[in-house]
């Protein structure tokens, strides 16, 4: 049985692909394992390739989702997203790092996101 911290993170991280989706973005590719860590979603915003960063909650019992990303897990995400880059050199030019943060019941029609654009700019 998956747990419910899996269950939460597999619901935020489709909530934030539909919300790209309707932006018009292209996703590239989910759940990409490197030796630095996990990039939840890999996205293209026009000319420019995203790691996008998810956190989910459906409590503020453990702060709000946007503040479990700490300086080590900045470092961690580019540097997957350096190794992911060197890896797939089809994808070269511009790069950021973004957070979506969402906040609601599991499965709930209306969660709430907070995108934050530009998070961790890479080069």
């Amino acid at each position: 049985m998956v747990r419910r911290q899996q269950q939460v993170g597999k619901w935020g991280e489709q909530v934030a692909v539909d919300f790209l989706e309707k932006k018009g973005w292209e996703i590239l590719a989910r759940n990409v394992n490197t030796p630095h860590g996990e990039l939840d979603i890999v996205a293209r915003d026009q000319a420019a390739v995203v790691f996008v960063e998810v956190k989910a909650r459906t409590s503020r019992a453990f702060g709000l989702p946007e503040e479990a990303v700490t300086p080590q897990k900045i470092q961690h995400l580019l540097n997957a997203a350096q190794f992911f880059l060197q890896e797939n050199p089809i994808y070269d030019g511009d790069w950021r790092v973004d957070v979506i943060a969402i906040q609601g019941q599991l499965n709930c029609p209306n969660p709430q996101i907070v995108w934050f654009e530009n998070a961790v700019i890479g080069n």
